[in-house]
């Protein structure tokens, strides 16, 4: 199986919604707010989607920001978003867009990666463990 790691598309958009809601279970995802909201991170360099593209199919995406922090002078990457389809789990599929994302810290002198996992993804967590990522805080938030 040739798996291509590549930079979204428009086309890929209605792919990309599925994942959202079908893998992450944000039901709340639309494929109007998902081309709206990638139209817009298009424009600004801080934002990264890369997809898994198998034979023509997207079957994983990782979407990441830029932040700066005053603890970390060069900022960091924040995962925002890693999904792989069920059915292409376990390939090794999402680790190659990990290794996307640390190439890419790589590229713009970033030393630190961080992502948030729901506590009900205990799969998710081991696998970010297994690739040497550190469980160290709850993350908080307030819809307002």
């Amino acid at each position: 199986m040739d798996v291509i790691i590549r930079e979204i598309e428009n086309k890929d958009y209605i792919s990309v919604a599925t994942l959202w809601r079908d893998v992450l279970g944000l039901l709340s995802v639309t494929d109007e707010n998902v081309f709206e909201t990638y139209e817009k991170m298009k424009g600004d360099n801080r934002y990264c989607t890369f997809v898994a593209d198998v034979s023509g199919s997207v079957v994983g995406l990782v979407t990441t920001v830029e932040t700066l922090a005053i603890d970390h002078p060069n900022g960091y990457i924040k995962v925002n978003g890693l999904a792989v389809l069920p059915e292409f789990q376990h390939r090794g599929i999402g680790k190659l867009l990990i290794e996307r994302v640390e190439k890419l810290a790589g590229e713009r002198n970033i030393s630190l990666i961080g992502l948030a996992s729901g506590f009900q993804r205990t799969n998710a967590h081991e696998f970010y463990e297994h690739l040497g990522y550190q469980k160290l805080s709850f993350w908080f938030r307030k819809i307002i």
